[in-house]
């Protein structure tokens, strides 16, 4: 029997992001969902092993991917979500090409189109990638313009993440908000879910965070009390872009 189309698609640059940035959200999202880990592909020929791969516990680029596609598949079960996976290599394993392999999945998603959700890219180029790219094939499909979801554990670093103020910090902010400037320079942003997790959500995504446990050593080293309930995974935000409509005269 043919599983039906995903209603919603998450585009997670790396095994780990949609969970980290959007485990308790993924519940309220329209069912089925499927997570798209772009930068999921296995490394051509046999390269030395990363420097955050070697931090991660692994011995060859081999093994740590082998692992992460394991435990991508541990958490898409405990999640609910199906696990799809682009062959574009990870970091200091790819060639610096083109993302192509979004443009075929998105173009042979079947119509409608579902929802489809993507990083706004703090912090991380690669991120950055993967949001823009997808943001000219969804406008070559004439599709909607997709939801935009904050990267956690990075934007949760802002003071003021969590609260109604966070908008406003993330607009003004050096550190954490020129991913959100920049978007906000092309479209108007309207809050499409801003969540607190309560102690059940977080449970949720805490359990579903530590199927990632081979990325959680240097990712604390990098981020502190990553598990801690107040942490920088507490809140999730979305937000629903809108084209910025053009002065009378302006020619595009």
């Amino acid at each position: 029997m043919t599983p039906p189309p995903p209603r919603t698609v998450i585009l997670s640059p790396h095994f780990d992001d949609a969970a980290l940035s959007l485990a308790g959200l993924i519940p309220l999202l329209p069912a089925p969902v499927t997570v798209v880990t772009v930068f999921g592909g296995a490394p051509a020929g046999d390269p030395p092993v990363s420097w955050w791969d070697s931090t991660c516990g692994f011995s060859t680029a081999a093994e740590a991917h082998r692992a992460r596609l394991a435990e991508d598949a541990r958490a898409a079960g405990l999640l609910g979500v199906s696990q799809a996976v682009l062959d574009h290599p990870d970091g200091p394993y790819g060639d610096g090409g083109e993302l192509d392999g979004i443009d075929a999945y998105l173009s042979g998603l079947p119509a409608p189109l579902p929802l489809v959700l993507l990083p706004i890219g703090t912090n991380q180029p690669d991120h950055q990638r993967v949001r823009d790219r997808a943001l000219r094939v969804l406008d070559g499909l004439g599709a909607p313009l997709p939801l935009l979801y904050a990267d956690l554990p990075y934007t949760g670093h802002l003071p003021e993440w969590g609260t109604p103020d966070a908008d406003r910090a993330l607009g003004g902010n050096p550190a954490y908000g020129p991913a959100y400037q920049d978007l906000l320079a092309r479209y108007a942003l309207g809050v499409a879910h801003d969540l607190v997790l309560t102690d059940e959500q977080w449970a949720r995504k805490r359990e579903a965070v530590l199927c990632y446990g081979s990325q959680l050593a240097p990712l604390a080293a990098d981020h502190g009390s990553l598990l801690a309930r107040g942490g920088p995974l507490r809140a999730e935000r979305v937000w629903s872009p809108a084209r910025r409509r053009q002065p009378a005269g302006e020619v595009a």
